[in-house]
């Protein structure tokens, strides 16, 4: 049970499960070509652990991240395990209504976004809850 006076352990506990992804925006771009996320891809959280996986199972991303919901807007920073970002924290801000979830993240060296929309050098993803 998530301590009701820590909004980062709560919004980690919402976090928790599975997730398709159903929007994707790089750079500015509605729907580019994305390595990371193929049509039916799902990320599954367990604790502070992310893996993406194609609809057939293969591997696409995994790794770690570390909330701050008492930023505004609340924050995320995402640290690939695998990939050209590996190791490299990437600071991101995120939204979590429900069954809704969308995070901005911008390329490492960049500041954490905080706003919801793509310029170079950043990427925004949305997902609803698997169920």
């Amino acid at each position: 049970m998530p301590d009701q006076h820590d909004p980062s352990a709560h919004d980690l506990a919402a976090l928790q499960g599975a997730w398709e992804q159903i929007a994707h925006e790089a750079d500015g771009v509605i729907d580019p070509p994305d390595e990371y996320g193929a049509p039916g891809a799902i990320t599954t959280i367990r604790d502070q652990h992310f893996a993406v996986h194609t609809a057939q199972g293969e591997l696409l991303l995994e790794g770690r991240f570390v909330l701050d919901a008492t930023l505004s807007p609340k924050a995320i920073t995402w640290i690939d395990a695998v990939g050209a970002d590996a190791g490299r924290p990437l600071p991101a801000s995120y939204v979590l209504d429900g069954d809704r979830f969308v995070f901005i993240a911008a390329d490492m060296g960049r500041p954490r976004p905080i706003e919801f929309r793509t310029v170079a050098g950043l990427t925004m993803r949305t997902f609803v809850r698997k169920r």
